[in-house]
């Protein structure tokens, strides 16, 4: 917490600075963002907006890190109050990614939509904030597994050297004991629901495709728990 008056005061323009910007992200989207036109709306001349934030792509680092802060704290709070079953916890972490997504649709789209032209999202700030939600899955998956509650391939799932590798630094990384055939399905499972929320949110299955969207999600959250190898 700020703990003098000048550090208070330039949390609280900043947090300003925040919420105009998801205000003009939702009304004219990510590739419109002005940094005068929030100065406009602050009510200040854009010059001193610049002392708070250098950039447009500034602007957007930091929209970026609110949207996958607000993303992972929603998540974490129905966690919280979810069941010891990690199946059960899966489903409502699906659940809860749909409903933040069809609720803050522009927020969403910045995350996860098209990428804005010209910007590219620097990992230092953006990589912690926006693996959350993977972690958070991860931490399922390795419950789900470690409860044997998921049932390994029939076939053995042999993978090359280097991707190997690659699966033995998410090992590392998320402090996970989870074989290769796992770790392979829940990229598959992630992939799988944020793909499946994006074709709501975004409107790919048009308007009148389907009578009820959310009993179509719970089937494909059925889906992926059985490619993930629960067959409860």
């Amino acid at each position: 917490m700020p703990t003098t008056p000048r550090a208070r005061a330039r949390a609280r323009t900043m947090n300003d600075i925040v919420r105009i910007g998801r205000e003009h992200l939702a009304s004219n989207g990510a590739s419109a963002l002005s940094l005068r036109a929030v100065a406009r709306d602050l009510g200040v001349v854009s010059s001193a907006v610049y002392r708070y934030v250098r950039s447009r792509d500034e602007l957007l680092t930091l929209l970026v890190v609110d949207g996958y802060n607000a993303l992972g704290d929603t998540v974490d709070a129905a966690l919280r109050d979810a069941s010891d079953d990690p199946i059960d916890s899966l489903r409502l972490l699906g659940r809860t990614v749909r409903h933040w997504a069809l609720a803050e649709p522009a927020h969403y789209g910045l995350l996860f939509g098209t990428p804005v032209p010209g910007y590219s999202a620097p990992a230092a700030e953006t990589t912690a904030p926006g693996t959350r939600v993977i972690v958070a899955l991860q931490k399922l998956f390795a419950r789900a597994y470690q409860a044997d509650l998921l049932i390994p391939p029939a076939r053995e799932v042999r993978v090359t050297a280097p991707l190997a590798q690659s699966f033995a630094r998410i090992r590392d990384e998320f402090q996970l004991d989870l074989p290769d055939w796992l770790i392979a399905r829940s990229v598959t499972f992630w992939v799988g629901l944020f793909g499946a929320v994006s074709a709501d949110v975004f409107d790919m299955y048009g308007v009148d495709t389907f009578a009820d969207r959310n009993e179509l999600f719970e089937l494909h959250l059925d889906a992926l728990l059985d490619m993930l190898g629960y067959h409860g």
